[in-house]
């Protein structure tokens, strides 16, 4: 019975939140000149992102019809159906995949989002693409971070699970939504972390936080921070959600400096309105008054880490790109969450091995075919 009530008062939060969210939309947000970084919306490519989506493709592209991933129809997934493809993609490098047993010594270190530790016992960040990987010679570690808590007190939390690792392993962190900025925060603020990692992957990554966070009522943020759950522990006042405050999060980066031993790479997701789960419609109607290209609770121009490679656009809400809901026993989570069927273990599948790929290139950024062109985001 506690677990039904505490997922019942969860899915309460939601509604609520989705409901004021939506009588407030047209609601100016205050502005607060002093604690504004200044910043600017730029094409990616004018941001110092290089463009690897040709090369994802092909590999997206021979992952999903080796691991014949189908629709719930039972038709194989296209690739461009589940991973947009803009006017401005440039061709195919034509070069061979390989999708035989890994051969890198990579640890893999998954580090979920917000909210994730609340629902870990039904849902998993990747939870349906470890067994995949596994098979093919990844070594696979999922960090349970706080879902309700601060960017600062999660960094300290990775900080300890990765001291536990070998310490001859070099990692590759696959991250989702907030799990991006805890990931970053703790890399800059413990180096040892940041010299042990090859590269950072964001899936749908809050990099530059959400609109969404600044517009969640006070007394609401309060009451989801510190109502009792028995399946993750209550947040310090509102710092998760003050983690994710767009001005909070650009001051942050402006005032930080992402270590340069890494390598990043981005897959921010977007979806239509009708391929947005029910649970994260409303949400996607506040956020589409700035941008239609959202995915439900980021915009798609926030998930980019800076100075990443962009990988591609993954055609998913933000819960389907990396939460396995539809795989599931329990029905009210099925049905709010019921734009989830996507081939989450192909996707980060192909976003390992491009990444692989890529860091045996001694020059980096080489096999990625097309320089840096323009992108539309």
């Amino acid at each position: 019975m506690t677990f039904v009530r505490s997922r019942f008062i969860s899915l309460l939060l939601v509604a609520i939140a989705g409901t004021l969210l939506g009588s407030c939309a047209s609601q100016k947000a205050s502005i607060t000149p002093e604690v504004i970084a200044p910043s600017v919306l730029l094409p990616a490519a004018r941001g110092g992102i290089a463009d690897g989506r040709a090369r994802f493709r092909e590999i997206f592209r021979e992952v999903l019809s080796a691991r014949s991933a189908k629709l719930p129809t039972g038709e194989p997934y296209g690739d461009t159906a589940v991973l947009w493809k803009l006017a401005d993609e440039p061709p195919g490098t034509g070069r061979p995949v390989s999708l035989g047993a890994t051969s890198s010594d990579f640890r893999v270190v998954i580090v979920p989002g917000l909210l994730a530790e609340c629902v870990s016992d039904i849902s998993l960040a990747f939870g349906d693409a470890r067994k995949q990987l596994e098979d093919i010679g990844y070594k696979i570690d999922y960090i349970q971070t706080r879902g309700r808590g601060g960017s600062a007190r999660n960094a300290d939390l990775i900080r300890d699970a990765v001291a536990a690792m070998p310490a001859e392993e070099k990692l590759i962190f696959v991250t989702h939504s907030k799990g991006a900025v805890d990931t970053l925060e703790a890399l800059v603020k413990y180096p040892s972390i940041a010299e042990r990692t090859a590269a950072v992957i964001a899936f749908s990554g809050a990099v530059n936080g959400s609109p969404l966070a600044d517009l969640f009522p006070e007394f609401l943020v309060k009451f989801a921070h510190e109502i009792p759950l028995s399946s993750c522990a209550p947040g310090e006042g509102a710092e998760a959600m003050e983690s994710l405050r767009r001005n909070v999060r650009i001051s942050w980066l402006s005032t930080h400096q992402l270590p340069e031993n890494v390598r990043y790479y981005s897959l921010p997701a977007f979806a239509t309105r009708e391929n947005t789960s029910r649970m994260l419609r409303p949400f996607y109607d506040v956020l589409a008054n700035t941008d239609q290209a959202n995915d439900g609770q980021v915009l798609c121009s926030d998930g980019i880490i800076p100075g990443s490679t962009l990988l591609g656009y993954p055609n998913a809400d933000h819960l389907a790109v990396a939460m396995p809901f539809n795989k599931q026993k329990y029905p009210m989570f099925a049905a709010l969450a019921d734009k989830n069927d996507y081939p989450r273990a192909a996707l980060l599948e192909a976003a390992l091995r491009f990444v692989e790929e890529d860091l045996r290139n001694d020059s980096g950024r080489s096999s990625i075919s097309s320089g840096r062109e323009e992108l539309f985001f």
